[in-house]
């Protein structure tokens, strides 16, 4: 035992148990890759077994020391190159490597693991064990050789691999799940592998590539591809962050194609949409269903003011005024519910349906005293749109009443008014449409929506989350900085807004064109 103390054998055992875990790496990782086309509760049995296996093939061949020495000498020879027993092995080894890696890249990329009825297919047990054999070999080979050129001590060696497969067999499982969790790690692995059944094809014909080279290129590709896992993991640990509504919205979007072709890019490139149309006859989604699955998946991101019927079109009755013009106003109006109010609207009494006033009217009841029998629900204008959907159920058909912080009405809503949001509008007999299509652009109310207005001109960025402004009229004013006067324009986000009908306080009407693009006017010329 008088060679223990010496210290030049400590450091040759040190060294050779640091190769033996290197040149064992690559085993490991085939051995993972090959256990996960098993089903996970014989994945750990596998991996014991291969690397048990291993071991004991590697303890084998070292105390075949002797044989291993006649593996190097030639056989035979064909034309320049000569064939030793060891050249054979690697070359065998190599080509099953090449072979495999290959077939196993091409599964992963095609994705061909998922069987028909959409269940992952598991390979056979002794199948994959058999596989792992002939790896061991080969790269049982490596390892011993590599041993008995270090150290002349057998029991140095013996002791080296038993510690490598050791420390090999506690990694295995975590290593092996780190692999199967990363998809580019496992193609990272295989290409690996490619590239180290190539050597072994060249040292089997002779030509020894620096073992240095290829550990080089293996540890850059892995210095790269720890960049894209940190790059990654900051990319999930941000999207962690937003809301599982407004990410899984974002998804649904990207998958219906929200985005379309502008008109003007249609009518330039007929011929290539015409043909674009006949290689692909039937749309996933109709304009129609986009529309409604954007205005269902945005309805938690919008505001109730967006929503609501605004102030000044609200058709208010007011109790003070004599029996005979409220019957006037209730017959002129098509309305089927009014808030009845005191004088101004501010002054909510209740909320009464149309047929039921007239009713009261005409057997002389007192309007007020009739209307304050149906109390208004009223909610704060900083209500969640989701929320509100609970309030109009509680409605039972009626109106709710939106007010700001200081009491004061600033709209109503009605379940059409939601619907209006989610399929577009719904106009009433004595309304026009708030987007009214034009030759050469849109006329658009000052009032409009900026949700519905973004999605009938296709364009994004017009709705700003940290301003408070929800209208046409408020965007312009926002950005202008100051009420606009009449037939001055604003361009914003590749489109003009030109004023046509404004009053001291308020804009009325917007006649909206697209900016022509220098490339369209390069066409036009």
């Amino acid at each position: 035992m008088e060679f223990l103390l010496d210290p030049s054998v400590w450091a040759g055992l040190l060294t050779l148990v640091v190769l033996e875990i290197v040149l064992g790496i690559d085993n490991l990782v085939f051995i993972a890759i090959l256990a996960d086309k098993l089903p996970p509760k014989k994945r750990d049995k596998a991996r014991l077994i291969g690397l048990s296996l291993a071991l004991l093939m590697r303890l084998a061949l070292l105390s075949l020391v002797s044989w291993m020495v006649t593996l190097t000498k030639p056989l035979f020879s064909v034309g320049d190159f000569s064939f030793s027993g060891r050249d054979i092995i690697l070359l065998i080894g190599g080509i099953f490597l090449l072979f495999k890696a290959t077939m196993e890249l091409h599964e992963r990329l095609e994705n061909h693991e998922v069987n028909s009825e959409g269940s992952k297919s598991y390979a056979s047990f002794w199948a994959v064990v058999l596989q792992i054999v002939i790896l061991d070999a080969v790269f049982s080979l490596d390892a011993v050789i590599t041993a008995v050129g270090m150290v002349n001590n057998l029991a140095i060696m013996m002791t080296a691999v038993v510690i490598a497969m050791a420390v090999m067999l506690l990694a295995s499982k975590p290593l092996t799940r780190f692999i199967n969790a990363h998809p580019t790690v496992v193609v990272l692995c295989l290409s690996f592998l490619l590239m180290i059944g190539l050597s072994l094809v060249a040292e089997g014909f002779g030509f020894h590539i620096p073992k240095g080279y290829l550990y080089a290129a293996i540890g850059f590709s892995i210095l790269i591809e720890l960049f894209n896992q940190i790059a990654r993991r900051n990319f999930l640990r941000h999207q962690a962050r937003r809301p599982m509504r407004e990410r899984t919205a974002e998804a649904i979007l990207k998958m219906v194609g929200t985005r379309r072709q502008s008109q003007h890019e249609d009518e330039r490139d007929e011929p290539e949409a015409s043909a674009r149309q006949q290689e692909l006859p039937h749309e996933t989604f109709k304009e129609e269903e986009r529309y409604m699955i954007n205005g269902v998946l945005t309805l938690a991101s919008r505001s109730v003011r967006s929503i609501m019927t605004p102030r000044g079109e609200i058709s208010w009755v007011d109790a003070t005024r004599p029996a005979d013009e409220i019957r006037i106003q209730l017959l002129d109006t098509p309305h089927s519910l009014f808030p009845v109010c005191r004088g101004e609207l501010d002054e909510i009494i209740g909320v009464v349906r149309a047929k039921e006033l007239l009713v009261a009217v005409e057997h002389g009841m007192d309007v007020t005293a009739f209307a304050a029998a149906h109390m208004p629900i009223v909610v704060p204008e900083t209500l969640d749109p989701i929320n509100l959907l609970g309030v109009l159920r509680r409605a039972r058909g009626s109106f709710v009443i939106v007010t700001n912080e200081f009491g004061v009405v600033q709209g109503l809503i009605t379940p059409l008014d939601v619907l209006e949001a989610i399929a577009g509008e719904f106009p009433d007999e004595d309304e026009t449409p708030d987007i009214s299509v034009e030759q050469d652009g849109w006329l658009v109310k000052g009032g409009t929506d900026l949700h519905s207005l973004q999605q009938r001109l296709n364009i994004h960025g017009l709705i700003d989350p940290a301003e408070d402004y929800a209208s046409l009229a408020g965007l312009l004013i926002h950005h202008h900085g100051q009420l606009p006067q009449v037939n001055e324009v604003i361009e914003l986000q590749g489109f003009s807004f030109r004023i046509l009908e404004a009053t001291d306080y308020r804009i009325d009407l917007v006649k909206v064109t697209r900016i022509p693009r220098p490339e369209d006017e390069d066409d036009a010329s």
